[in-house]
């Protein structure tokens, strides 16, 4: 697993975008308690779900592959221009 040159600020962006896609999916907001990695854990398990990310081989299932799986996702839904693609 190759990790990209921002992949924490696209772990970032890609939390705001997923918390805005489930919330329109229908599922409640998180908690201000909620964990990073409980929230980051989420939204993946609804992307792949939904079938907007390629699941992790259970054997490999963790959270910096997740956080990586996030990253992916967000990098190629941002519009070329977006700032944080210049830097990938």
């Amino acid at each position: 697993m190759k990790k990209l040159k921002n992949e924490a600020q696209l772990v970032k962006k890609a939390m705001q975008v997923g918390e805005s896609y489930a919330q329109k999916r229908g599922y409640a907001a998180f908690s201000a308690e909620t964990s990073a990695n409980l929230k980051v854990e989420s939204l993946y398990r609804l992307l792949v779900q939904d079938k907007l990310v390629v699941a992790l081989p259970p054997d490999k299932e963790d959270l910096p592959g997740m956080k990586h799986k996030l990253a992916i996702w967000i990098d190629r839904m941002l519009p070329d221009d977006h700032p944080l693609k210049a830097a990938s």
